[in-house]
């Protein structure tokens, strides 16, 4: 045994390096199983792809596949199969060759079926150092038993083993009752799968079910076909991305609410800005957005309800245009569709900005979109718990902006993720002098004082602007306010 014997090969995907903790092991053989369509051909040609760039000799064994409809699937990708040698097998027992026909099959009486043969003889001949054979399918179809099947499998596999051949077995699961015989066989165990939700494009996740001698990690993990591959987005995992910053607060770009908040958002916490449609939420988180600009900071927000032209539009409306900092890079604007992307997706994006970008500040806008990419509720409170944390422990301030139902009175919403934030900021809408009118208030902050009043937010051309406590009125939190006081202390408006 060598030293290197059974170390990391890469599978020439960075995210599934790192959830195997390095790649594939080599001299070993790997089971990739998972429908049609899931994704098998792709991976396992791009394991080849790393290979022939690193000058390895490489082997694609194929039953189920032609060579054509192979070099097609790589022109689509704007792939070069250069270095690497197909092989395509049709098994005698398939071939419309009469004289290769057998009239009478005995092949239990064998110790290895026809096409193993043929699929060894390839590799005794090309001498690889990869190899992909593809499929285990088309073996279980002509050894007609689970015995004689386990039993080529398993000569097939003592041979890659012996030759010190990395290998990927692909299998379409034609058969559950025969995956754990596989699964006995092999070094490693990956399963990939298709998703379709009753509405919106496909989700694919794959799940690594053993890995032998690795401490990989485990559960889903979330991954896209594209043009040019496959891209796996490992689940993020908080508590292996600590970090240190220095405390401090920053400014809202407003000094009224800097001092309702208490001196304005400390590094390294969330704040959820909740409230009713047209209360202003975006409109306070973009203000921030604009501040820490200002400042010199980086700013990515994700948005799900309104398209990237009209928040642009909007920006400006309000005196706070970003075209420019869009332009420099300053600002990064992601325009999301909760039915085609995927949650491992978004993690990812908000993971790049902060650790390849600088990213310091995060909105996202808003999180009922969020819940709508989510499959299920429980999966949104741990995915939002796990991000959340993530950009604590990178001093990154988080805006997290949450619709609630209704409009005036009583208000609900779908999820409840105020437990999630350090800081929550309330937003209501209320009648007053014949107009309709906003207020807001800090309902809690966990790292230190805050105002405990309610006071009027205002928008108009200039931006946003915060009022004087209502300690005039009660019941403002109703919709339906009650004015105790002398005279009016509401707002005005500009220039008045």
């Amino acid at each position: 045994m060598t030293e290197d014997d059974a170390a990391p090969v890469s599978t020439g995907l960075v995210g599934l390096d790192h959830i195997l903790d390095g790649g594939y092991a080599a001299r070993r053989s790997h089971l990739i199983e998972g429908r049609p369509g899931s994704g098998k051909t792709t991976l396992a040609m791009q394991f080849l792809l790393e290979g022939a760039k690193r000058g390895e000799g490489c082997l694609y064994i194929t039953l189920s596949e032609s060579r054509r409809e192979l070099l097609n699937v790589a022109e689509r990708h704007g792939w070069s199969l250069d270095g690497i040698e197909i092989c395509e097998l049709v098994a005698p027992e398939l071939s419309l060759d009469p004289n290769l026909q057998q009239t009478l099959v005995h092949t239990s009486d064998l110790e290895l079926g026809e096409t193993v043969r043929m699929a060894i003889a390839e590799i005794e001949r090309a001498k690889p150092d990869r190899v992909v054979f593809d499929s285990l399918s088309e073996i279980r179809l002509l050894s007609q038993g689970s015995l004689r099947y386990r039993r080529q499998v398993h000569a097939l596999r003592s041979f890659l083993l012996i030759q010190n051949i990395t290998a990927l077995l692909l299998d379409d699961l034609a058969a559950e009752e025969d995956d754990l015989n596989l699964h006995s066989l092999s070094h490693a165990v990956i399963r990939l799968e298709q998703l379709a939700p009753l509405y919106g494009g496909e989700r694919r996740r794959l799940r690594v079910i053993k890995m032998r001698g690795t401490p990989f990690r485990g559960g889903y993990h979330d991954y896209i076909i594209r043009r040019g591959g496959l891209t796996v987005f490992p689940r993020l995992v908080a508590a292996e991305h600590l970090g240190t910053f220095p405390d401090a607060q920053c400014g809202t770009g407003s000094a009224e609410l800097d001092q309702l908040l208490g001196g304005g958002l400390d590094r390294g916490t969330s704040t959820m800005l909740i409230g009713p449609s047209g209360v202003g939420k975006s409109t306070v988180a973009l203000t921030s957005v604009t501040a820490a600009i200002a400042r010199g900071e980086k700013a990515l927000m994700l948005s799900f309800d309104e398209t990237t032209s009209v928040l642009r539009k909007r920006a400006s409306g309000l005196s706070m245009p970003i075209d420019d900092a869009v332009a420099s890079g300053a600002l990064q604007v992601e325009q999301i569709d909760p039915a085609e992307v995927s949650p491992g997706e978004l993690a990812d994006i908000v993971q790049n900005a902060v650790e390849h970008r600088g990213v310091t500040l995060v909105v996202i806008d808003s999180l009922t979109g969020y819940h709508n990419a989510m499959p299920e509720e429980n999966y949104l409170l741990l995915q939002m718990h796990e991000l959340l944390t993530y950009l604590n422990q990178q001093g990154v301030i988080t805006l997290l902006v949450l619709a609630q139902h209704g409009m005036i009175g009583a208000m609900s919403t779908s999820v409840d993720l105020t437990y999630l934030s350090d800081t929550i900021l309330l937003f209501r809408a209320f009648e007053a002098e014949g107009r309709l009118r906003r207020a807001i208030s800090v309902v809690k902050k966990r790292t230190g004082s805050h105002e405990d009043t309610i006071r009027e937010l205002r928008i108009d051309s200039q931006g946003i602007r915060v009022g004087e406590p209502l300690s005039a009125f009660r019941g403002v939190m109703t919709g339906v306010p009650t004015f105790e006081g002398e005279r009016s202390s509401l707002l005005r408006t500009r220039g008045a």
